[in-house]
């Protein structure tokens, strides 16, 4: 039913009622009155014969009364109610109010709309006919053929009753009667039909994609529920599911306590299960979920899920607890398990916040078991962050980690308490340069092996200069310190060949870095570049540095995104000295569509023979090895990024990734997208085991029509030949109704010794908008 203007023009009349604790008396065309029923206006000239004018009668509740009790609680139920009609009709001898023709009433942010309204004062009923709708501040709208008030105004029958709610809810009855409480309102109706699903537009007549129809129902305002007697839901009009009580969320709530849809399937690890969740809305700003698991193979478990919201911060914490029986096929593990991952941020003021994240587990095969994330070392930590605009940031933390594997020594796993790290970038110079210093400091201790401690801290600065030809040089200067002192040193991991030391050293890099872009114009094909870069470095040579405790630097990968960094290190606690050359050419060419096809290889080459750098690492010897990077983009459906590390000799390859994306959007009609990858490297030192690895991967998604998209991916191990993971998906979505199927498997691993078995997902889920989710999962 489409929603009517008011029409305010013509012989339209307009009556302004202010209703208090009693309610108001009306007055005639054009007459208001106080709270207290005094007349302060007075009759319009030509007004319709039989209105009446400021006369006195019995103080009955007003107009106002019905409109609050029947739409909702309003913001001010002593708020002035406005009415427009194109006729307003009072009989003193029935005491009879009549307002007809395109009657509209609004009371702050709520109106009330029918062809037809009358009110006896004796009585206090009022009836409202043809085409009535109440539309409430929320955008909920309410129609019906017929509404009669009684009880004050605030109880109400209506036939022929229909309501379009929040997130596209609809409720159709034959009819419903409202009775007004003091925390909310009880609708109960008859013979209603629900469903969240447009019509069909060719046949309006034809059953909704799901419907609920039930043999009576009750919408409770105060607990925001919807609840279902003798409720069938039905699919495309066939009845697939009976139940004698069905409850939901009234559409207009934002959360809702009750219980979830449950997921039922059929793991290897758990048997057959039950997942029965249950929601819990604590208050405006918490809730919990506790979701039960109940199986044929172990003992039930739970998992927990709290999150709260404050206005300072939030936090959310989940975890579980359950046993493992053996037949787990995880490690042959047996015993109670469980896990708890949480996280939270409180700001303090405009410049501090506070947070923490804690991620513990008793195993990794728990994990596993339990279709929870896997991860190989998991970190909690707490800290302080602090920021002032956009040049200083400052950070203290406070970390544990917690190794999974089963070779991973717990005595040797160092505790971080704490790091402080503080960073301030100086605005310009008069000269145009840019300092930035900062200090990264950490105190870390082991149950079993080396405690370490550290202060460092670094100056840097660039100068850019352009020159004469357009040519880009800038100086570049970093100087680093550092202090160390370290107990049981001799001990994991370094076992050094002294039991304590302390020490302070310091490096300091200078360098010129020139580039030269040579560009020219390819005319209606875009622009061409080729830049030559490179970079000059010098400092005092630092040796091997085995005396020196290396917590931060372990994890190294040489390529063209540190060619031309003054200290190649990831840290600090590994410092490259002695001087070098880095060289680079790069090519380009950018197309008008915004494409471009872009390539650059690089070398280094270092006058210093120390062996800073591991073997393998591509920086071991004076010459590096060759770095490239392409990337081709010649069209914004075609991306293409492809980085690699040659043998300097050889050109064998030692490191290879390339990725690339591939969108189809405008070449077959429906948007389809792409993504495939390579990846290979040699063995590195700080991998645990040091192996080849060699991996190609893919995906695509395809975007069917406006309701249905698929997908796919999959990785494969080319080193060891075999499969990683593959996985498979295939939506539909429309306003009403979301059916989704995953299957993903993941294929045998062997982890440091631990064989981690094969296992297969298959998720089913069907989601009826507003009323609830039912899933499978198989395993």
């Amino acid at each position: 039913m489409a929603l009517r203007p008011s029409l305010l023009g013509g012989t339209a009349l307009c009556l302004l009622l202010a209703a208090g604790p009693l309610g108001a008396q009306e007055s005639g065309t054009g007459g208001t009155t106080t709270p207290t029923g005094t007349p302060t206006g007075t009759q319009t000239t030509g007004a319709p014969a039989g209105t009446h004018s400021g006369a006195a009668a019995p103080a009955r509740p007003g107009p106002s009364a019905a409109f609050g009790g029947l739409v909702g609680s309003p913001a001010d139920r002593n708020a002035p109610v406005t009415f427009t009609a194109d006729q307003v009709d009072y009989d003193d001898n029935s005491k009879i109010v009549t307002a007809t023709g395109h009657v509209e009433a609004w009371q702050n942010e709520q109106i009330l709309r029918a062809d037809k309204f009358t009110y006896n004062r004796d009585t206090g009923v009022a009836t409202a006919e043809g085409n009535v709708q109440l539309l409430q501040p929320d955008g909920q709208v309410l129609f019906a053929d017929r509404a009669e008030l009684t009880g004050n105004m605030k109880d109400g029958v209506l036939e022929g009753m229909s309501a379009l709610l929040a997130q596209n809810g609809k409720l159709v009855a034959n009819g419903a009667r409202r009775t007004d409480r003091p925390g909310g309102a009880i609708t109960d109706m008859a013979r209603p039909v629900y469903s969240a699903c447009n019509l069909c537009a060719e046949d309006p007549t034809r059953p909704p994609l799901w419907q609920i129809q039930s043999r009576l129902a009750t919408r409770d305002e105060e607990a925001q529920r919807i609840r279902f007697r003798d409720a069938q839901v039905r699919l495309d009009g066939w009845p697939v599911f009976y139940s004698p009580y069905l409850s939901m969320p009234d559409p207009s709530a934002p959360r809702s306590s009750g219980f979830l849809s449950p997921s039922f399937g059929q793991t290897s690890y758990l048997g057959g299960f039950v997942e029965l969740p249950y929601y819990w809305a604590i208050d405006g700003s918490s809730d919990l979920t506790l979701t039960p698991t109940i199986s044929t193979r172990i003992a039930p478990s739970l998992a927990a899920r709290y999150r709260q919201r404050f206005n300072f911060g939030q936090i959310d914490i989940q975890g579980s607890v359950g046993e493992l029986d053996g037949s787990s096929r995880v490690n042959n593990e047996t015993g109670a398990g469980g896990h708890i991952f949480g996280k939270g941020t409180f700001n303090i003021d405009e410049n501090w916040r506070v947070g923490f994240n804690v991620n513990r587990a008793t195993s990794e095969s728990y994990l596993r078991a339990f279709r929870f994330p896997t991860q190989r070392v998991l970190t909690s930590n707490i800290y302080a962050e602090g920021f002032w605009g956009t040049d200083t940031y400052a950070k203290i933390d406070s970390r544990a980690y917690q190794g999974l594997r089963d070779v991973d020594d717990v005595g040797q796993i160092p505790y971080a308490l704490p790091t402080i790290y503080f960073e301030h970038a100086f605005r310009p110079d008069s000269l145009g340069g840019l300092a930035t210093i900062d200090t990264s400091n950490y105190n870390l201790f082991r149950t079993e092996g080396a405690d370490t401690r550290r202060l460092a801290t670094r100056l840097t600065y660039d100068l850019p200069r352009y020159g004469a030809l357009g040519d880009l040089w800038t100086l570049r200067f970093q100087g680093d310190a550092q202090g160390y002192s370290a107990s049981d040193f001799n001990e994991a991991p370094f076992y050094a060949s002294v039991s304590s030391r302390e020490m302070a050293t310091a490096n300091v890099r200078a360098a010129i870095d020139w580039r030269m872009p040579f560009i020219r114009s390819a005319g209606a094909y875009g622009s061409q570049l080729i830049e030559p870069h490179v970079q000059i470095v010098t400092g005092p040579a630092t040796g091997r540095q085995t005396l020196i405790p290396n917590e931060d630097s372990l994890d190294f990968e040489f390529s063209d995104a540190n060619l031309f960094s003054l200290n190649r290190f990831t840290g600090r606690d590994r410092q490259e000295g002695g001087s070098r050359i880095d060289a680079a050419l790069r090519s380009a060419w950018f197309f008008p569509n915004g494409g471009q096809v872009e390539g650059l290889v690089g070398q280094s080459y270092r006058a210093s023979k120390e062996e800073v750098f591991a073997t393998n690492s591509g920086l071991r010897d004076e010459v590096s090895d060759v770095v490239a990077r392409i990337r081709v983009s010649p069209t914004p459906w075609l991306s293409v990024i492809g980085r690699g590390r040659f043998d300097k000799s050889s050109f064998d390859r030692q490191m290879v990734d390339v990725s690339s994306r591939l969108d189809f959007n405008g070449l077959v009609g429906i948007p389809v997208s792409t993504t495939a990858g390579y990846f290979y490297s040699v063995p590195q030192t700080y991998l645990t085991p040091s192996t080849y690895r060699r991996e190609v991967y893919g995906s695509a998604n395809v975007r069917v029509n406006q309701h249905w998209s698929t997908g796919a991916f999959g990785r494969y191990d080319l080193e060891l030949k075999r499969g990683v993971s593959v996985g498979a998906n295939l939506t539909y979505e429309d306003e009403c109704l979301i059916f989704d199927t995953r299957f993903y498997k993941s294929y045998a691993e062997q982890s440091s010794g631990t064989l981690y078995p094969s296992s297969t997902t298959l998720l089913i889920r069907v989601g009826f908008k507003t009323l609830g989710d039912f899933g499978f999962r198989a395993l």
